[in-house]
């Protein structure tokens, strides 16, 4: 793949009056595509220069109760959509991204490739998958070599390609010298085989992602005198692909392609336009969604004797049972500490 191309903004003068569009604000779509002129009756600059509203304070001291639960967002409910669309695509010449918003998928890829956000690795890298999947208690970071990013740090890149992307199939036309005879290679034991172009990746686009999971912290600040949440880390799910002998491809689940630690995300996410379905003059970002919880989300664990998932013991319509009972139980609890 070519390199992604990233759009900047200049300076808008109009009437006499200079009107600063932040330049490159994140990499992401601003209204104003050439100079002198705006796509719309006024430039949009609050999302992309509001200030990220900071977490209140909590002490250990004063949390009387709490919870970790996880959660998925499925991406194919209505209500999430505005995270899932516009979808992207990733072409052999270009990363087509729409022009007005992105979805979130789009900003996540946007600046891992810049370095901007950390990736941390569902497994140890070094079992090369083997190993236990507990990407969420975020213990392997994914890091780029200092001042370095996706397109300046080969490494780096060399190990990206397995969490935003994936392996092509294999061709089985040989590659072939200057007279068009197939190069053949002798292998340490004696054998020859022909020689094949490596394997083209294949990268995630926005329609891929299918959920995102989020780990999360309820809790009782008597302090504040609220039962508060906070997202601790969230990742992209997809489905998980296979293929069989003779070439037919199969979903047999899904997989993570990485964790991200959410109260960095904040500040990458409070600054990209999210749809409002309601009215087009008050878009928010996709901080204030989480923030307000404007999203539907089902629980698959919470915090067990046993570690284990929902499904390990619920299936069907009973696990989905079980995650409500576990929404009903936090509301309970706080009906129950705040009613005198």
């Amino acid at each position: 793949m070519k390199s992604l191309f990233i759009s900047a903004v200049g300076v808008l003068l109009l009437g006499g009056t200079a009107y600063s569009q932040v330049e490159g604000i994140n990499g992401g779509p601003v209204n104003v595509p050439t100079e002198g002129v705006i796509d719309g009756v006024y430039i949009q600059e609050h999302i992309p220069t509001k200030r990220m509203i900071p977490y209140e304070h909590v002490r250990e001291a004063d949390v009387v109760w709490s919870r970790r639960v996880w959660e998925y967002i499925d991406l194919r409910e209505k209500i999430n959509h505005e995270l899932y669309y516009p979808l992207d695509e990733i072409t052999p010449y270009a990363w087509v991204r729409n022009a007005t918003r992105w979805s979130l998928w789009t900003v996540i890829r946007q600046h891992v490739l810049n370095g901007d956000l950390r990736v941390f690795s569902p497994y140890d890298p070094l079992s090369f998958g083997l190993s236990k999947w507990d990407g969420d208690q975020l213990k392997y970071p994914i890091d780029p070599q200092p001042g370095l990013n996706f397109y300046t740090d080969s490494a780096f890149r060399d190990q990206m390609v397995y969490y935003i992307g994936r392996l092509g199939p294999q061709s089985d036309i040989p590659l072939t010298d200057d007279y068009g005879d197939p190069i053949i290679i002798t292998n340490p034991d004696g054998s020859q085989e022909y020689k094949y172009p490596p394997r083209d990746t294949i990268w995630f686009n926005s329609s891929d992602i299918i959920q995102y999971r989020l780990k999360e912290d309820w809790f009782l600040d008597k302090e504040r005198s609220v039962l508060d949440v906070r997202i601790i880390a969230m990742a992209p799910v997809v489905y998980n692909i296979e293929e069989d002998a003779n070439g037919n491809k199969n979903i047999s689940g899904t997989r993570e392609l990485f964790w991200l630690y959410f109260p960095h995300c904040r500040f990458v996410f409070n600054n990209y336009f999210l749809y409002n379905t309601k009215n087009d003059a008050q878009w928010m970002s996709f901080d204030d969604l989480f923030w307000k919880r404007r999203f539907n989300a089902v629980a698959y664990k919470e915090s067990n004797v046993y570690d284990r998932e929902i499904e390990s013991f619920r299936t069907g319509i009973d696990a989905l049972y079980e995650a409500e009972d576990i929404k009903n139980e936090i509301r309970n609890i706080e009906h129950d500490v705040w009613s005198f």
